[in-house]
């Protein structure tokens, strides 16, 4: 039954591993989602910053919101939290439609 439950909430019912590797695992594994998620929803942030500046039409707000995003973007990419490929294929439609705004 425990198996198929994620470890944060066998930890919360006050179930550990009796293996020490298997404890360092398990409590690294934790600080790397947290971490990832932080850097996902960041991201996500930057995207719709970048969306919204789109819709509203204004080229030069746009502009500098392209640039952070594709940083963010870069950034998810070298941690790992995205595939590079992803990365730059949404920098590729975010260029193509900053140029249909011209």
């Amino acid at each position: 039954m425990l198996e198929c439950l994620p470890f944060r909430m066998i930890q919360e019912m006050g179930y550990m591993p009796n293996i020490k590797q298997q404890v360092k695992r398990t409590r690294k594994s934790e600080e790397q989602r947290r971490r990832n998620r932080s850097v996902k929803s960041a991201l996500k942030t930057q995207l719709k910053k970048f969306e919204a500046a789109m819709a509203a039409g204004n080229r030069e707000s746009a502009v500098e919101e392209f640039a952070r995003a594709s940083r963010a973007l870069d950034k998810a990419a070298s941690k790992g939290v995205i595939h590079s490929n992803k990365a730059a294929n949404k920098k590729s439609r975010m260029a193509r439609s900053l140029a249909g705004l011209g």
